[in-house]
């Protein structure tokens, strides 16, 4: 078992450009000290330089360090694209062996949607290496976890709507941050 009674777990997955990194950061702004965000993107491309392959080092070091903070007290916001056939298993153990409130978000966004989404992104030099033939690449029409375990958000629901639902759903929103 990890983390307590007190803990929240929040999953945050979608495709590439469909806002989890906006949606992750704004709720980690809205509460405050005591939630660590756990970006795929960042333990895996920068922590490991490792590509997402099946059975990746990542899995396990994202699971470990969502272990480790829900362990210290933290709430824990994990994001990325964690596809299901890929990172299913881990985040299913992760959410089964959590003792607070866990749940889970899948950001349902079209392929049109995500293309203007990610042209709209301010830097230049990650314009240059991910391509609109990347993100058609990469792109899985909803690849959710088996058993109905995510709640599907729409491309319709703003960034100000998501967090606020997903603070609520949680119980987040009605939790103190941390003062340390």
């Amino acid at each position: 078992m990890v983390g307590s009674e007190e803990t929240r777990l929040v999953v945050v997955r979608g495709n590439s450009a469909s806002g989890k990194s906006s949606v992750a950061t704004g709720i980690r702004d809205r509460f405050g000290r005591g939630l660590a965000l756990v970006g795929q993107d960042n333990l895996r491309r920068t922590v490991l330089r490792e590509r997402d392959v099946p059975g990746g080092a990542n899995i396990g070091l994202i699971d470990t360090v969502a272990r480790y903070a829900l362990d210290a007290g933290y709430h824990v916001v994990v994001e990325g694209i964690l596809y299901a056939d890929r990172y299913g298993d881990m985040l299913a153990g992760l959410v089964g062996d959590h003792r607070g409130v866990s749940r889970c978000y899948y950001l349902d966004v079209p392929i049109e949607e995500t293309l203007i989404r990610h042209a709209s992104k301010a830097d230049p030099d990650y314009l240059a290496q991910v391509t609109e033939l990347h993100l058609r690449d990469w792109y899985r029409e909803r690849d959710l976890l088996p058993g109905g375990a995510e709640t599907v958000i729409g491309a319709d629901s703003t960034l100000a709507g998501t967090i606020g639902l997903i603070l609520r759903d949680t119980g987040l929103a009605g939790l103190p941050p941390r003062v340390d």
